[in-house]
């Protein structure tokens, strides 16, 4: 996805978070309680920012479906102050920006997160502390690397999606976390796998967001008939 031509380029943003200020952009959308989404970076130490291909690419598939969206870089990275802390302090830093995006969005409907990488760990540890998520995209989990049995149950359905060239995080550790995590009633963690794809889904961005799209699509159908029951 690329950026809609009459849109304007966005201005920095900067917001408050634990240990100073977060460099962020933001995408507003105007209509009543548009539904939000925030995007969680790769890992700092290894080069991962805001501007990731994948982030930038889950970024603007959520723009496209009328969310309002927030994408921003960790402590110590780019013009994020602070340093690196291995994970609490990345968290703070995630629930700082979700706090700020709901301020900004104190009506929305619907709230999703989606991580990269590292950035799933994070967004998982904070989907289990805010009950207002609705769904998840995990993008390449390092379900290898990382221990997410905090998963104990999963609150919110959603989809962990990885290549099967990864060379990082192999297919069997993202289907076998998929499978074994335990979820409450009703909830259904998906896993998909694309083609040819490494970890970093060079030159297979469009496949990428084709699945995620696909899926989110579907579940905001569902959400909405589930809503309109009331």
């Amino acid at each position: 996805l690329i950026r809609r031509e009459h849109e304007p380029p966005m201005p920095e943003l900067i917001i408050n978070g634990p240990a100073g200020r977060l460099e962020a952009r933001y995408h507003h959308e105007g209509k009543p309680n548009s539904p939000v989404a925030l995007i969680l970076h790769p890992h700092p130490q290894f080069g991962g920012t805001m501007n990731n291909q994948v982030v930038y690419a889950l970024y603007y598939m959520f723009v496209e479906r009328g969310f309002s969206v927030l994408r921003f870089n960790f402590r110590g990275v780019g013009r994020s102050q602070g340093y690196f802390d291995n994970g609490p302090g990345e968290l703070a830093d995630a629930a700082s920006a979700l706090d700020w995006l709901q301020l900004q969005n104190p009506d929305s409907r619907s709230c999703w997160i989606a991580g990269m990488s590292f950035g799933t760990w994070i967004a998982m540890q904070l989907l289990m502390r805010r009950p207002e998520i609705d769904g998840f995209i995990c993008v390449a989990p390092p379900a290898n690397l990382y221990d997410y049995s905090f998963l104990a149950p999963c609150p919110s359905s959603g989809l962990m999606v990885n290549g099967d060239k990864d060379r990082v995080v192999p297919s069997a550790s993202v289907a076998e976390l998929a499978a074994k995590t335990k979820v409450q009633k009703g909830v259904k963690i998906e896993h998909a796998i694309i083609p040819e794809a490494n970890h970093f889904f060079q030159d297979r961005v469009p496949d990428l967001t084709s699945v995620v799209g696909t899926y989110l699509d579907r579940r905001l159908e569902e959400l909405a008939k589930a809503a309109a029951k009331g």
